[in-house]
């Protein structure tokens, strides 16, 4: 790989100052050292489990992510020598929970954006009257992920255990807080919190008082370009590094992949499909449209990143492989992904709803499942197979057309994730939106978005612009005209389909307690 090529290769020459951008994951943290031109000096990851100890739980221990954040930084600063390193820049997932004692050791686990279990709580505040407008002033939907639900149901639910919360921070904070001694949290994590007030840039106060929290339990707001002086010198001797090294706050994931795919300039949006998927695009001001279909999270003073998540991208590829094709065996993504190809565009007018873990964007609720509408006798496992992976791009094409409603201009779209190993699979998005996408040729993502950040607070970069001319796109899908009409024509049903399933997911819900699934 040319290693003159930025952050697609690495480049072992040269001896000027690197960032090191750590991006903590849901499943690993990873820590990535850049210079100031885009070459990647090391990379070093380090991982932990998602406990699911209860039925819509999803946690973490978060002493076990603090020690792999840790371990990550530590192995890449050995690589390069803590002698070139001008800063650490941080990169988080979105809207964690834990409460902490007041002295900040944990009294709960890690309550991340997978948990549902504040389903009812989240569905309860949109449908009160002052729900939309919370969500167009926060930008967060209220939607279980929101660490605004999650806290409502630990206050219903746990009601002792708050009592005794010092504060209720996400694992970057607490992260920041081991490392530099500092209870801050930046305007992008905070603006994913849906306690928030965008336009203010100051905690909400109707949101406290729905969350029945302090704003003194809440770490205080700084910009994302917010530099932390040094590290304690614990922190400095988990890291190597010396304790004068600066500390970059960073921001959240879903932003800093924009900035990691170079998607910085007006109209040109990023589209990720791992686990799960999302479209996203800056814009430069903040806005939520009238509906509440998009979210609006902070990137940097005077940019925002404005669109749609969906919780179900590449675990509806894994579903349909262990439920339709065991027989490919473990992994045979290739296979499967060949067996769909065999059907035609439409899946001879089968349509799946890929909503495994409920959804997301647009709609935001907790309650849709999955579902097959139009099954026939003449349909064969080629067509499930298919129906299931066009319902993960006609998700994604319902998040587009809600940003392109909500007035904003999306004309160029990057794209990656693990999806885009396949070509078949990268046509079809296409296809699904559209419109061309492009595709970098190897980059950090979120990690390489931290690291940019940095060097432009740290002054080693004049502005994060240049992400656009530093990360560079090779291949280019372009829509097949024949099967990007089959989905235009499919869109609009696909979209009726949730409404129309509405009553019976309700309904569903309050069946599942007797319905076990456990085959066992």
């Amino acid at each position: 790989m040319d290693r003159r090529e930025g952050p697609a290769g690495r480049d072992e020459a040269g001896a000027g100052p690197v960032v090191i951008g750590v991006d903590i994951g849901t499943t690993s943290t990873k820590a990535v050292a850049f210079d100031a031109a885009g070459r990647l000096l090391a990379a070093h990851s380090a991982g932990y489990p998602l406990e699911e100890p209860h039925p819509g739980h999803a946690v973490q221990d978060p002493q076990l992510v603090l020690r792999a954040v840790l371990d990550a930084v530590r192995a890449a600063v050995a690589e390069v020598g803590a002698a070139r390193v001008a800063g650490l820049s941080f990169s988080a997932a979105m809207h964690a929970l834990v409460g902490l004692s007041p002295t900040g050791e944990p009294l709960t686990p890690l309550v991340t954006w997978a948990d549902t279990r504040a389903g009812r709580q989240a569905e309860r505040l949109r449908a009160s009257t002052g729900g939309l407008a919370l969500h167009r002033r926060t930008g967060t939907p209220l939607h279980p992920m929101s660490p605004l639900a999650k806290l409502v149901w630990f206050s219903e639910q746990e009601p002792k255990l708050c009592e005794r919360v010092g504060f209720w921070v996400g694992i970057k904070e607490l992260v920041l807080w081991r490392l530099c001694g500092a209870l801050v949290v930046d305007h992008s994590v905070a603006s994913a919190t849906g306690l928030m007030d965008l336009e203010a840039l100051a905690w909400d106060g109707e949101a406290l008082a729905l969350a029945g929290v302090l704003a003194d339990q809440l770490p205080e707001l700084v910009p994302t370009t917010h530099v932390l002086p040094g590290l304690t010198p614990e922190g400095a001797a988990a890291t190597g590094l010396p304790q004068r090294t600066p500390v970059v706050v960073g921001a959240s994931d879903g932003p800093l992949a924009n900035l990691g795919l170079g998607a910085v300039r007006p109209g040109v949006a990023a589209c990720s499909i791992g686990t799960s998927g999302a479209l996203r695009v800056v814009v430069d001001r903040p806005a939520v449209d009238p509906l509440g279909r998009v979210f609006c999270y902070a990137l940097t003073p005077g940019r925002w990143v404005v669109g749609g998540a969906v919780n179900n991208g590449g675990v509806v590829l894994q579903w349909a492989g262990d439920a339709l094709a065991p027989d490919l065996g473990e992994g045979a993504e290739e296979e499967l992904l060949a067996l769909a190809a065999r059907a035609p565009a439409g899946s001879g007018g089968l349509v799946m709803l890929p909503y495994l873990l409920g959804e997301r964007a647009p709609h935001w609720s907790s309650l849709p499942r999955g579902a097959y509408v139009g099954l026939t006798r003449a349909h064969r496992r080629e067509h499930l197979v298919r129906a299931a992976v066009e319902g993960v791009c006609l998700q994604l094409a319902l998040v587009l057309h809600s940003m392109r409603s909500a007035g904003l201009q999306v004309r160029e779209l990057r794209a990656t994730g693990g999806f885009a190993r396949s070509p078949w699979w990268r046509q079809l998005l296409a296809d699904a939106l559209g419109m061309e996408v492009r595709f970098a040729r190897g980059h950090e993502g979120s990690g390489f978005g931290a690291a940019l950040l940095g060097m432009e607070a740290l002054g080693l970069v004049g502005s994060i612009d240049v992400a656009a001319d530093l990360v560079r796109t090779g291949e280019t899908a372009r829509p097949h005209p024949a099967d990007s009409a089959v989905y235009a024509s499919l869109l609009p049903v696909f979209g009726e389909l949730y409404d129309a399933l509405a009553p019976t997911y309700a309904s569903l819900r309050r069946l599942a307690p007797s319905l076990p699934v456990d085959l066992r």
